[in-house]
């Protein structure tokens, strides 16, 4: 045991003290790298959802590595080897975005440069500037095991995501193909479906004429996009839609182009949409190009990768995409193509990185076949091999897995993961290494970032290579992450598991929830709505913010940030830091770990606190293990605050008296002692800075709080009797005190109080005469016996007995009336609910009976004590004449 320091305590609790502190402490004792051979023997391991190698920490990074934190810290304190790999992901068009931004800024581009000096460009970048999330997450005291950090185009990391594309390729999963894609005209490259933010936005529907050959009729078409037109290659109508049956067959001319173009009928049509005609653009829509595939129609690309139109846009060639629109309309009005323009609502397609309209167009990419790779996934939720949590995610899970569409994985990019394919002429190689002999050329394009982050919880461990570590710390234990890239990647890295190691990367997800501002916009870097963190935790210290954070949050609700709050964290750790320092000042100089429980004499204040302390380590305990954080942060949270410190503390501080019971005291030192220590262990996860640093100062056995054991709620010290009895005394206490402070006594006057109850309830009273006298600050305390009160009373009721304060000569008798007229009428308006919920058949039937029996007691209690109020009323009336 080593002894406490009653010296450490003695200034104010300052985070910027102490923090750095000890976090080099822990790195220094190895505390963050796995430690085998501890309590348990299966491993506990997490993987950080890798922050782009651009980023920097908002305030919704904070809350999922608090989570993290959290459960790792608790794991470990459970004896659990554990792991928790750091690392970063390279961020294709991010870094790539960020790297051009300054060659312009230079008077430059990355085609000046050429490939390879543009890459070295990007690494120089990286590392110079790259990792400042990771720097920002060690201030923030994440226990991650920091020599282990990985980087998504490290070598290994490389090998592996290579590894991957040629396995796929083997199994025939992987392909080239000529199929539409979404692409950015912005960043020029293709994009995933989860790559596209859809936003509503108020457009318009334009409705044209489209001449029928050979014939005075034509037929209207609607099109959200007339720029496109110049590319139609058919019309299309529902082959049951009775409106254009004599047109199926014949020939449209495209206005504008005089192309002659074929009717169709096809049931992709909605019949509602528009005129139920529509044009067939097949190599600038998705839909259209699947049409244009059943119907042998050719595909007339009409725009360029920057948005521009092309040759054969005819009149319109070289105009901008937007510009090409207006001058479109503007044509086939004067011509008198257009019928009409309508407003209408739609989910504009937009790039997640620069916010750019995307366009979908025909393209040579690469892509993954998913439904082979969808359907074990799919069986691993259905099974519950894996888990969600909320639970309301599997559904939104599942509906995404057995609708998945193929995955473009090539990206037009040069940072990143470069596709091993070689070509020569009309030969091609998929090979990690050039092919022997020459003319060979590799591929242009990149994969996917996502292509790489798919594979994080295995990639990190050495795989593909059959590592010890792969082989002891995969599968995670949990994966902690935002909602926002369930598909990006918590569906993606399942079906890799799946693939690659033939099991689940993880079995539990918990998603985090998404912190907004006080407009109820999701916080993000973009918007630039999210506080500095680092601000925050310089004036709030880092555990304030991690405390707050989960304590505030429910599962599965969303919260509206305001920095204020921060502060419940700040004077939480205030208020253990000054309860500790009080603590400390009073344990004296004996080994209390060598005292033993059954030499004390436990006083009733110290049963209680110990039920209290063993029924707070359940239910934080429990509550972590069902991933509820919040609501084990606030059962500890109550604890040490409400029951800890402002009550048991304020028991105990008359048997700390120099002339107290030498016995008790020492029992009140080793009780105040022992449930301290459990506070600090329960907290250590939440609050890692401040309860190290006070452990360190009390008297303890081991190097660091870190690996201490975490606490277990001793069956011997439930006590519910000693619960019973000291809520009695609480309620009395809050009674005198609210009647004190309604008729306006000073807080240093002493009261005379009078109790009238039950026999059994005067005599817990008078066993509690003790507490009750300092908590209160009562002078006389009289347990009417005989039934009888003062003439003039302030009264209150507590558990059916009541609590009298006498006021002659102490109050204004005029301001009591009125109170009481005021609580008589609160507790009608609590009677008439609890009457009008017990009259509803509704009610009783479908409620459990032990909650219908609740509800009565409930009314025969507010019954008693509005009775009781129109007495003390009678009370007051009388002395009033």
């Amino acid at each position: 045991m080593r002894p406490g320091d009653p010296e450490a305590l003695q200034q104010p609790y300052d985070p910027r003290r102490v923090e750095q502190r000890w976090f080099e402490t822990w790195e220094s004792l190895g505390v963050f790298r796995p430690r085998p051979g501890q309590r348990a023997a299966r491993p506990f391991v997490i993987s950080i959802p890798p922050p782009n190698v651009t980023g920097s920490l908002t305030m919704g990074h904070l809350l999922g590595e608090s989570i993290r934190d959290v459960v790792l810290r608790w794991q470990r304190m459970e004896g659990r080897e554990t792991l928790y790999v750091p690392g970063m992901d390279h961020a294709g068009i991010a870094t790539q975005n960020v790297v051009e931004k300054k060659l312009r800024d230079e008077g430059k581009s990355r085609h000046d440069l050429g490939r390879d000096a543009f890459l070295r460009e990007v690494w120089a970048w990286k590392e110079q500037y790259g990792g400042l999330i990771l720097k920002q997450l060690r201030r923030f005291g994440i226990s991650a095991d920091w020599s282990r950090e990985r980087f998504t185009l490290d070598e290994g990391y490389s090998r592996a995501v290579l590894h991957t594309f040629l396995k796929l390729h083997e199994k025939g999963l992987v392909y080239r193909g000529r199929y539409i894609v979404n692409w950015c005209p912005r960043c020029h490259t293709a994009l995933s479906d989860e790559e596209v933010d859809h936003v509503e936005t108020q457009g318009s529907l334009w409705t044209i004429r489209y001449p029928v050959k050979d014939s005075s009729q034509s037929v209207a078409v609607a099109t959200t996009r007339p720029e496109t037109m110049l590319g139609d290659t058919a019309v299309a109508v529902h082959p049951k839609d009775r409106r254009f049956v004599k047109l199926v067959g014949k020939t449209a001319v495209l206005p504008l182009v005089r192309r002659e173009i074929p009717i169709v009928a096809d049931e992709m049509v909605d019949p509602k949409f528009g005129t139920g005609a529509v044009k067939v653009t097949p190599a600038h829509d998705a839909n259209d190009f699947q049409t244009a595939r059943r119907h042998a129609l050719p595909e007339v690309v009409v725009m360029d990768e920057h948005g521009v139109m092309n040759e054969n846009a005819g009149d319109f060639r070289g105009l901008d995409r937007f510009e090409a629109r207006r001058r479109i309309v503007e044509a086939l009005r004067d011509a008198g193509y257009l019928e009409k323009v309508e407003p209408y609502a739609l989910a504009l397609g937009q790039c997640s990185r620069c916010d750019t309209v995307i366009e979908p167009c025909l393209s040579q990419q690469w892509f993954v076949k998913m439904g082979p790779l969808a359907a074990p996934a799919i069986e691993a939720a259905k099974k519950g091999q894996v888990k969600f949590y909320p639970q309301r995610w599997k559904k939104v899970y599942l509906h995404w897995m057995e609708n998945i569409r193929d995955w473009c994985i090539s990206r037009q990019l040069w940072w990143g993961h470069r596709i091993p394919v070689w070509y020569r002429g009309e030969e091609m190689v998929v090979s990690l290494e050039p092919p022997a002999g020459e003319g060979w050329r590799q591929d242009e394009d990149v994969l996917d970032t996502w292509f790489s982050s798919w594979l994080w919880p295995f990639a990190i461990l050495g795989w593909p290579e059959e590592t010890e570590d792969l082989r002891r710390y995969h599968p995670n234990a949990l994966m902690v992450t935002g909602s926002d890239i369930i598909f990006f990647w918590v569906a993606r890295m399942i079906m890799a598991g799946l693939e690659f190691r033939g099991e689940a990367p993880f079995p539990h997800v918990y998603f985090t929830s998404i912190l907004r501002d006080a407009q109820g916009r999701k916080m993000s870097k973009s918007l630039g709505n999210s506080p500095d963190p680092i601000e925050m935790m310089e004036t709030y210290g880092a555990d304030a913010v991690r405390f707050t954070l989960i304590y505030l949050t429910p599962t599965g609700q969303d919260l509206l940030f305001d920095e204020k709050r921060l502060e419940t964290g700040k004077f939480f750790a205030n208020k253990v830091w000054n309860a500790a320092r009080l603590v400390l000042m009073r344990l004296g100089d004996e080994d209390l770990a060598k005292v033993r429980e059954a030499s004390l004499r436990l006083t009733l204040a110290d049963r209680w606190i110990l039920s209290r302390y063993a029924n707070a380590v359940k239910d934080v305990t429990r509550n972590l293990k069902t991933y509820r954080f919040n609501e084990a942060a606030n059962a500890a949270y109550q604890f040490a605050w409400a029951e800890y410190c402002d009550w048991y503390l304020e028991m105990a501080k008359p048997r700390w008296a120099e002339d107290a019971d030498p016995a008790d005291r020492r029992t009140a030192r080793w009780v105040a002692w022992k449930v301290l220590d459990g506070i600090l262990r329960l907290l250590h996860p939440f609050l890692p800075f401040v309860t190290e640093e006070i452990w360190q100062a009390i008297p303890h056995d081991g190097e660091t709080l870190a690996l201490a054991a975490w606490p277990r709620a001793k069956k011997g010290w439930f006590d519910v009797e000693a619960e019973r009895q000291v809520d009695f005394l609480q309620e009395l206490v809050v009674a005198v005190r609210n009647l004190r402070a309604e008729n306006k006594v000073a807080p240093g006057r002493t009261v005379a109080v009078v109790v009238r109850g039950a026999d059994a309830q005067l005599d817990l009273v008078e066993r509690l005469a003790d507490q009750l006298r300092p908590l209160a600050r009562i002078e006389s305390l009289t347990l009417a016996r005989d039934g009888s009160r003062p003439r003039v009373a302030a009264s209150a009721v507590v558990q059916g007995a009541e609590v009298f304060l006498p006021l002659e000569g102490l109050v204004d008798l005029d301001a009591e009336r009125e109170r009481l007229v005021r609580e008589a009428d609160r507790l009608l308006s609590d009677l008439e609910g609890t009457r009008k919920k017990l009259r509803n058949q509704d009610f009783l039937t479908r409620a459990r009976p032990d909650v219908v029996e609740r509800e009565r007691q409930r009314l025969a209690r507010l019954e008693e004590t509005l009775e009781k109020l129109k007495r003390a009323q009678e009370s007051l009336r009388a002395a009033g004449t």
